[in-house]
Order: C-alpha cells, then structure tokens, then sequence
C-alpha cells in the first residue's frame, strides 16, 4: 500500500522522529483498523503546517476543544491518501482553495497524545494520533472562513509569534519549533535528499 510506503521511505528528521516513525510503523502492523476512528486507542491522521509564500506566517485556527491556535488537519477516516487528507481538512477549516505543495512527501512522522475530551457532546477516551504532516503553501490575500463547529477563528500568524498563540498547549509549541527549523532547510535542499 502507498501509504505505508511513504512512512517507511519517510527520511526522519531527528532522534524523535525516528522513535515515533518505529512506534508508527508497528501501530500500523498490530492494528487492521489504523485510518479510522473504529480504534479507539490509536489512529491515523493527517494534518498541513500551511505558509505563505514569503515563509513568514502560518495559518492557523483557534481549536474549540483545546482553546488554542492550532494547525489543520484531521482523521483519514479510512482514506488512505494522506496529502489528499491534509489539504481537505485545511480548505474545509479554513475556506483556501489557492494551495500549493511544497514538500511532496510527508514533512513530519509524529505520535501525538490526545486528552480526553467531549466532542459533540459525547466522550472521548485519550487515545494517540499517528500524524503525517504536510508543508503547503497558501496564498494569504485568500478570504477566511470559520468551521464553526470545529474552530471560532483562523488567521496568519508570524511564526516569530506563533509560540504567544500557542501557550495552552506547550507539547505542540515543540512540534511547531521543529517545524519551522525544518522550513529553514528546504533551501538548501534537505527534502531533496
């Protein structure tokens, strides 16, 4: 499956990356019901760190369950096709349409702990997101619209900020440093590699 083979091609990053991409890559052979939310435990999910072209803002939207800036994304829901994923949850979340890809391939492996919650007034137990994240590119003179039952407000945001809008969820602020230390290699290549 494609899928899979674009986790076990994925070129980790760090030493965090390459222990998530193996707890990953075992999810995927213990579970049969990974792209979907069936497993209550773990499941797949694919999100877009979403930039300008000047690379100096990244759109987010204020989660309603975190109360926090957050980047787009979501569950596969069964869909295998994770950039197709992505780039779904980012125009429904955010109303863009004029998208572009920069990094083809998945930009980032991360196993992600979710609290428990109540989401559409019904509980959800903790259970771990196995993220694949992609970097697009948006254009930011695009109008902007809330998904009012998952978001009350969507925004650029300079990424020198990011980390004042992301205060209640310190554990993401960490995703988002490596994010933009990635970003600063694309330049020379690194994703090329």
């Amino acid at each position: 499956m494609e899928w899979i083979n674009s986790i076990i091609r994925y070129k980790t990053f760090n030493e965090q990356e390459e222990k998530d991409k193996k707890i990953i890559l075992k999810c995927i052979k213990t579970f049969e019901d990974i792209l979907t939310r069936n497993n209550e435990i773990v499941h797949m999910t694919s999100s877009a760190f979403v930039i300008n072209k000047k690379r100096d803002k990244v759109l987010m939207i204020h989660h309603n369950i975190y109360n926090s800036w957050s980047w787009t994304g979501g569950h596969c829901d069964g869909d295998a096709d994770l950039l197709k994923v992505a780039i779904k949850e980012l125009e429904e979340e955010t109303g863009v349409t004029d998208i572009k890809v920069i990094v083809p391939n998945i930009f980032s492996l991360d196993v992600l702990q979710v609290k428990s919650h109540i989401k559409k007034g019904k509980y959800v137990a903790p259970h771990l997101h196995l993220s694949s994240a992609y970097l697009l590119e948006a254009n930011e003179e695009q109008e902007l619209v809330v998904k009012e039952d998952e978001n009350s407000g969507v925004k650029w945001i300079e990424l020198d900020k990011l980390e004042e809008y992301t205060i209640n969820e310190p554990h993401m602020q960490k995703l988002y440093s490596k994010f933009i230390e990635k970003i600063n290699l694309i330049d020379i290549g690194y994703f090329l590699k």
